[in-house]
């Protein structure tokens, strides 16, 4: 678990407990685009799909995070894959499908990931973790480890629903864990902004989120981040080359919402949220030693 203020570096899990919704796809061209911007970024495979290593055309390594999980000589640094400029990654594994039963009586299973990360904190700006479509172990291990929650979903039939019920089960298998993570935003992907059902969705959210800013819960701060990723052929195409969206087709409609979306995510900094909200406490509360 971390806490506020001990590193520089935003460690955001990016998680949807449903798959096919772009999350992979959201978390390798966001990890792209900062690192377009200067930042350095450590991106974390933790889904069995092993999907993420695909996008950057990085085949299998000889250590992965199953052997960081499983494997308490193995450190983060034997893991890392330089995937390209200012970008590491740690790559997956089939067999990580199986490492939910295997840590089911390991102690300290809940922030193995937490504790490998310590050591190279200090070298990244960002550090992004891929979660796998489950809420198991391994999800739990993310966000332990994390400040940050993205959810990219899709703006379909019940979705509203879905991320509901998604952040009260963050809310409570977090717990006494990670108490500190936040949930930043979600990201509409492969959206179709002209359809009524992507309006209704989008406004059941906007209201959604609205009346959690009172709350004491997680996503109190959460908002829908500009813009929507629209429906492009491109994005779909790009992994098929080994090759982020601004490796393949720098200048097409996911390319561009991608790169937008990347101003909405370093804007949206949570410290900077704290920090406006402490110094809004302090202005807006009476001077009680002025009062006679």
């Amino acid at each position: 678990m971390y806490t506020w203020g001990v590193s520089k570096a935003r460690i955001i899990s990016f998680l949807n407990q449903k798959g096919g919704v772009g999350k992979t796809t959201t978390t390798v061209n966001v990890a792209a685009g900062l690192a377009d911007k200067g930042k350095k970024v450590l991106v974390i495979d933790l889904d069995p799909q092993t999907h993420l290593g695909l996008h950057f055309g990085v085949e299998e390594t000889a250590t992965s995070v199953y052997d960081l999980l499983m494997d308490a000589s193995v450190t983060l640094e034997q893991t890392v894959v330089k995937a390209r400029k200012r970008i590491d990654i740690v790559t997956s594994e089939v067999d990580l499908a199986a490492a939910e039963s295997e840590l089911a009586t390991h102690v300290g299973r809940h922030d193995l990931l937490s504790r490998k990360l310590q050591p190279v904190i200090e070298k990244y700006d960002y550090i992004m973790i891929d979660c796998p479509p489950s809420l198991g172990l391994l999800t739990i291990n993310a966000l332990a480890a994390s400040k940050e929650l993205i959810v990219p979903m899709q703006t379909h039939f019940l979705a509203l629903q879905g991320v509901s019920r998604l952040f009260e089960t963050v809310s409570i298998l977090v717990g006494g864990l990670n108490p500190d993570l936040r949930v930043t935003g979600v990201v509409l992907c492969m959206h179709e902004k002209h359809t009524n059902l992507a309006r209704e969705v989008v406004s059941d959210l906007q209201e959604f989120f609205e009346a959690s800013r009172d709350q004491d819960v997680p996503w109190r701060n959460c908002s829908i981040l500009d813009p929507p990723i629209r429906r492009n052929v491109k994005l779909a195409e790009a992994p098929s080359f080994g090759q982020t969206i601004f490796d393949y087709e720098p200048r097409c409609a996911g390319a561009n919402d991608y790169r937008k979306l990347v101003e909405s995510i370093l804007a949206a900094d949570p410290a900077n949220q704290s920090t406006a909200e402490v110094e809004l406490k302090m202005t807006s509360e009476p001077a009680i030693n002025e009062v006679s």
